[in-house]
């Protein structure tokens, strides 16, 4: 997976898993309907595999 780093997923490939832009998930964040993502040592968001389930689950049930 070309987004992964030490395990951890980059919001870019994450968007594309569930097929949604950056963007929207940035919107989920700040809306509360995810929690806050990580930050790399650059300061970019980035997620572990399970805040990965837990997101897709979410998007389940929204769509």
């Amino acid at each position: 997976m070309k987004g992964q780093i030490n395990n951890l997923i980059t919001i870019t490939d994450l968007a594309e898993q569930i097929g949604v832009v950056p963007k929207t998930i940035i919107r989920w964040e700040k809306a509360g309907k995810i929690k806050k993502a990580k930050r790399d040592w650059k300061n970019w968001r980035v997620y572990t595999s399970d805040d990965v389930m837990e997101i897709k689950k979410i998007v389940q049930r929204l769509y």
